[in-house]
C-alpha cells in the first residue's frame, strides 16, 4: 500500500502545480532539489523516482520557505535537518497568508510575500486597489516604474505593489520623478544578476536551469536585505 502511494516525478510535479498554480514547478526545480540532497526520493531498479508521502511534505515545506518568507536554501536545509532529528524546526516569521484582495488582485501584504499568481487587472482596477489617481498612474507610466503586461492591456501583482508605494510616497511629497533613482538602481541590479545566472544557464549539467533558478532566487533575497540595512542604517547617522 504504502509503495502503491508513491508517485512518479510527472505526478509529483502535477499535484505540486495544483496545489500551487502560482509557482512555475517544472522537473528541473525537482532534479535541483534532489541534487542537493534536500529530497531523496526512492529509485526504481530502472532509475525512475518515486516520491512517498514524506518526500512530498518536504517539496511542500521548501516551496513554502521560499515563496512566503524569502529563505535561501541554505536555511531551508537548517530547518530539514531539524526536523529529520525529530526537532521543532525555527519559526518562520510572518503568520498566515493574507487573503486575496476583491479584485482578484493580491493585497499588499500577500504580494510582499512573494505571491504573485497571474494577476491581470485593468487600468481602472489598478487606480482603486492602489489608491491612486490617474495622474499618479500617467506619471509613473511616463517615468517607466509601471507597465502593462507585454502584449497586453492589463496589469499584473509588480504593477500593483509599486503604485501603492508610490501612491503613499506621494503623500510625504516623494513624487515618481524622485522614483527614478529607484528604477535605475533596481535595472543595474538585474543586469548583475543576469551575469552571474547566465553562464549556470547555459551550463550542460543536470539541473542547470534549476541552479540558475535558485541563484536568481538566493541573490534576489539577499540584495533585498542588504539594500533594506543600508538605508536603514543611513537613516539612522540622521537622527
Amino acid at each position: 500500500m504504502r509503495q502503491s502511494a508513491r508517485k512518479s516525478i510527472g505526478q509529483a510535479l502535477a499535484d505540486l502545480s495544483a496545489e500551487f498554480p502560482e509557482e512555475d514547478i517544472k522537473e528541473s526545480k525537482l532534479r535541483f532539489l534532489e541534487s542537493e540532497g534536500l529530497v531523496e526520493p526512492e529509485r526504481t531498479p530502472s532509475g525512475y523516482r518515486k516520491y512517498s508521502v514524506e518526500d512530498m511534505e518536504r517539496l511542500r515545506y521548501i516551496i513554502r520557505a521560499q515563496r512566503e518568507h524569502y529563505l535561501p536554501l541554505k536555511v531551508i536545509r537548517e530547518h530539514l535537518d531539524a526536523i529529520d532529528r525529530g526537532l521543532e524546526p525555527p519559526a518562520l516569521n510572518g503568520g498566515p497568508r493574507v487573503p486575496t484582495g476583491v479584485l482578484g488582485a493580491p493585497t499588499t501584504g500577500d504580494l510582499l510575500r512573494g505571491d504573485r499568481g497571474d494577476v491581470r487587472i485593468s487600468r481602472r482596477e489598478l487606480v482603486k486597489t492602489a489608491d491612486i489617481t490617474e495622474d499618479l498612474l500617467d506619471q509613473l507610466e511616463g517615468f517607466g516604474l509601471v507597465r502593462t503586461r507585454t502584449g497586453s492591456k492589463h496589469y499584473d501583482a509588480d504593477a500593483v505593489v509599486i503604485a501603492k508605494a508610490a501612491g503613499e510616497l506621494a503623500a510625504f511629497g516623494i513624487e515618481p520623478r524622485h522614483l527614478r533613482a529607484f528604477k535605475t538602481a533596481a535595472d543595474r541590479e538585474v543586469g548583475l544578476v543576469e551575469q552571474v545566472v547566465s553562464p549556470i544557464r547555459h551550463s550542460r549539467e543536470d539541473g542547470a536551469e534549476g541552479r540558475a533558478a535558485q541563484a536568481m532566487d538566493d541573490i534576489a533575497t539577499l540584495s533585498l536585505r542588504l539594500h533594506a540595512t543600508l538605508v536603514r542604517s543611513g537613516l539612522r547617522s540622521m537622527r
